[in-house]
């Protein structure tokens, strides 16, 4: 018998165009594999049901599929009806018919280990592609451990059957599930292993496919740049092989697709839309043509590229007409009409609140009619997953038309039936719908609805966080977007608690406000990692130092609101009316202030601007309170911005207070230095690499820094990846202190440290300095003092959030611009001298080393001290 291979069909919370996600099993490969003998009604009932699910007909594959085993089982043919049944699994879960998939598929593995596997080899080869499918059942539905487990033993039972390509496409699954779990160094280190063995492979179609599903989990877990290399040796290759069959063509159709998705993600929006473009032509169908396209769509209104959308989309809409009713022509239809909506808000000068501008009458009836036919085709079925796609997504539509009764009633039947088949990553979608829905889309809630939608939105929120895993490792091919699809959730919900025509919000708001935007700030930590970083446990800050204040400024759309926690006292708030657009440009004014040329008469007026916002109401509170320091949960930009060069009129805030930041209280790890154990693993270029500029100052710092702390140094051609592992692993170092050129970026690929031998980004790094857990002390400092955040990335600092959350350290000290080496080693050297003396603070060290140039007149301005920043615990 020869085996099938399942293919990586990511599970996502979202309708998709299903070309890009290869199917979980082919039974037309069923048929083929049958001897001569047995080809018989019941194989030309699997190629039947086969041609039926890859168009999307889902109860017409299920009931041949069903015949099917019924015939397998007379015969006494329980192999093939093992197989025909985890078939049958996979469609029926697509129902969402989960009980009924588990029984199938629960029987499909006691019929083949009944033919006792170990043994024989055919049975080894349908007990693994089985095994497959329940691992993906179970990855579908959160259990990513019992997935990694069930493609364990899928890939021994490949072994067994002696098909290398199937156990790689285990390991490849493997992965997925290490992924889900925020185990990415063991996921690397399993795609590192599958990408050598395929190499080893000859230029044959198999290996096409393995390099292209390779590439695929690699644009999943974020390591775009590799994946791009991967997809375009799979291209290289299948073109190479290329023939004039359908079959072909849908080969290089995919990887072709598969490079758009990667070349997207790497935000080469004009390239990704020339590999749509090229996909399209070469698809062998109308269906996967109209699915691609359905991608490009997508791609040119989020570039806002008017003209040409509205002339696919009417493209479109005329080819979805022609196909036949199926799960596929439904998704056509949802996508359409999400893109139309986009589409007008793009025609509306921007994205709008919800209900702002009505879609224009022939959209909207275009959109409208293929919802409800999405809607009848999902119902006919049984599909309440399609059902409450295009249920909800026609409440959207009536939402954007303010027609809020209807749109109402058709948020709250999709929530229903996503509820029912137990799908959250669809539940939380609509269950935010209901919130705006209750609101009529705006800003200021109604009383009477008030107490509704914050109910809908505290649902939306639990349930993403129940999500956290899953949404870290989301399809992008899906055209899920983070700052579309998540990141409103939170911060329209946090608008909402703060709301008030007149009082300020209730305590108990504002302590839900707070623990929102954190989670927030986390939820962005995942998307960046693309997994769930960190387990969490919020912290009391009065249990941790008295003598701190937590300040939670939050960019909202038309108001910079600031919740202020004062030590043993209840939580203070105040805002100004202030378009976010206003904000962000006071914010970037600020950063241009902050330049090494800028005069004071222009740093101060801007600086004392963002004081008067931010700490102002608050000053006489903060003086008489005895806090010291200040620990800022920065939002958006404010990321960015050297809080410590604030200004009240008559010197800056690191005068007064200590500043720190962090991405929420909740990932601290509160413990004070342990001044008796310093010791230092320092490590620097000073010499020029890979087209950066010698820093000739870094061995001054060095030796300098060495001389205040008992230390091993690494520099220049002893500073390697391999040379940092080796002494990271063998030194319990308290203290790590990198002086090199780096850089923070808001994408994981561009945030990375030089080291003698190239680049090491943050997923690696991450790795390096989490390699001694649970056999040496934690980090408890670590330093980068060269590093900086990305020129024109308005979220770069989000990378620099994610250093030190990753890092497994307990602080970290960094700067938002590369400054003056040699200023940057004096600040260094003097925090090291303040950090020796008993009872000096993390924090309170670099505010006296920043205060120290602050009085030097050729460092006297903010762009020499302001940017070096502390991050995580300050004692």
């Amino acid at each position: 018998m020869i085996s099938l291979h399942v293919g990586l069909a990511v599970a996502t919370g979202k309708p998709h165009a299903g070309v890009e996600a290869e199917q979980r099993g082919k039974s037309s490969d069923a048929a083929q594999s049958l001897p001569p003998s047995a080809l018989s009604t019941a194989a030309q009932l699997v190629q039947q049901a086969e041609d039926h699910y890859q168009a999307g007909q889902l109860t017409e594959a299920i009931a041949l599929w069903e015949q099917a085993a019924d015939r397998y089982e007379q015969d006494g043919d329980h192999l093939n009806q093992a197989l025909v049944l985890s078939f049958l699994a996979t469609a029926l879960d697509d129902l969402g018919q989960g009980t009924q998939a588990k029984s199938a598929i629960e029987q499909a593995i006691s019929l083949v280990n009944a033919q006792n596997p170990v043994a024989n080899r055919e049975a080894a080869a349908v007990l693994a592609q089985v095994l497959t499918t329940q691992g993906e059942r179970q990855l579908v539905h959160g259990q990513a451990s019992e997935a990694f487990a069930t493609w364990h033993t899928a890939e021994v039972a490949y072994r067994q059957a002696d098909d290398t390509v199937g156990s790689l496409g285990s390991q490849i699954n493997q992965a997925r599930a290490l992924q889900s779990e925020g185990l990415y160094k063991r996921a690397t280190a399993l795609l590192t292993q599958v990408e050598h063995s395929l190499q080893n492979q000859p230029d044959e179609q198999l290996k096409v496919t393995g390099l292209r599903n390779l590439g695929k989990i690699l644009r999943l877990v974020g390591n775009l740049a590799q994946s791009r290399t991967v997809l375009e040796q799979s291209l290289a290759i299948a073109e190479k092989l290329r023939d004039d069959t359908p079959r072909s063509a849908a080969k290089v159709s995919g990887i072709l697709l598969s490079l758009g998705n990667t070349i997207r993600a790497q935000g080469e929006l004009n390239t990704a839309l020339a590999f749509y473009q090229r996909a399209a032509t070469t698809a062998p169908s109308l269906t996967a043509k109209t699915q691609i396209q359905l991608m490009q769509l997508s791609l040119l209104v989020e570039a806002d590229q008017r003209a040409d959308a509205q002339r696919l989309l009417l493209q479109i809409q005329s080819q979805l007409t022609n196909l036949p009713p199926s799960r596929l022509s439904a998704y056509g239809q949802i996508n359409l009409a999400q893109n139309l909506i986009r589409l007008k808000g793009k025609m509306a000068g921007g994205v709008k609140e919800p209900g702002e501008v009505p879609l224009p009458p022939k959209f909207f009836s275009v959109a409208a009619q293929g919802l409800a036919m999405a809607v009848q085709q999902g119902r006919s079925v049984g599909d309440r997953r399609t059902e409450s796609y295009a249920l909800g997504t026609l409440g959207n539509l009536y939402e954007t038309n303010q027609q809020w009764d209807d749109a109402k009633t058709l948020t709250g039947q999709a929530l229903s039936l996503a509820q029912s088949i137990n799908a959250p990553n669809i539940a939380y979608q609509w269950q935010w719908q209901l919130g705006r829905v209750f609101c009529r889309g705006t800003q200021l809630c109604a009383t009477g609805a008030l107490e509704n939608a914050t109910a809908a939105y505290t649902e939306a929120v639990k349930t993403l966080q129940s999500l956290r895993g899953d949404l870290a490792a989301i399809n992008p091919d899906v055209q899920f977007s983070f700052r579309e699809s998540v990141e409103p959730v939170y911060r329209q919900f946090v608008e909402l608690l703060l709301q008030s025509d007149s009082d300020a919000p209730s305590q108990e708001n504002l302590k839900q406000a707070r623990q929102v935007i954190e989670a927030l700030q986390l939820a962005e930590l995942d998307n960046f990692f693309r997994e769930a970083c960190t387990n969490v446990r919020p912290v009391n800050i009065d249990q941790i130092d008295p003598q701190a204040a937590v300040i939670y400024p939050i960019i909202l759309p038309s108001q910079l609101a600031v919740i202020v926690a004062l030590p043993k006292q209840p939580l203070r708030y105040h805002k100004t009316q202030l378009l976010q657009a206003d904000v962000d440009r006071l914010l970037t004014q600020m950063r241009q202030a902050l330049r090494p040329t800028a005069f004071v008469e222009d740093q101060l007026p801007v600086a004392q601007q963002l004081y008067t916002l931010l700490l102002k109401p608050v000053e006489t509170e903060l003086a008489t309170s005895g806090v010291k320091t200040l620990i800022f949960v920065p939002d958006g930009l404010l990321r960015s911005v050297p809080m410590a060069a604030l200004h009240d009129g008559q010197q800056y805030l690191i005068e007064k207070y200590s500043v720190v930041l962090t991405p929420g209280l909740q990932l601290l790890q509160p413990r004070a230095l342990e001044r008796a154990r310093l010791q230092g693993l320092l490590a620097g270029l000073s010499q020029a690499r890979e087209g950066f500029a010698a820093l000739p100052n870094v061995a001054v710092e060095i030796q300098q820094i060495e001389a205040e702390l008992p230390s091993q140094v690494l520099l220049n051609q002893a500073f390697t990846q391999r040379s940092l592992q080796t002494q990271l692993d063998s030194t319990s170092s308290s203290i790590v202190h990198l002086a090199t050129h780096g850089q923070f970026s808001s994408k994981a690929d561009d945030t990375f440290i030089l080291t003698w031998d190239g680049r090491t980004n943050v997923k690696r790094l991450d790795q390096l300095l989490r390699s001694r857990e649970g056999k040496l002390n934690p980090i408890e400092l670590l330093v980068l003092s060269a590093c900086q955040t990305a020129t024109g990335d308005k979220r770069a600092a989000l990378g620099m959030a994610g250093v030190a959350v990753r890092s497994g350290a307990r602080s970290t000290l960094a700067s938002l611009w590369s400054v003056s080496d040699r200023s940057t080693a004096l600040l260094m050297i003097e925090f090291y001298r303040k950090l020796g003396k008993p009872g000096v603070t993390k924090a309170e060290a670099l505010r006296r080393a920043q205060i120290a140039l602050l009085h030097q007149d050729d460092y006297a301005s903010p762009y020499y001290w302001a940017p070096f920043v502390l991050l995580g615990n300050w004692l």
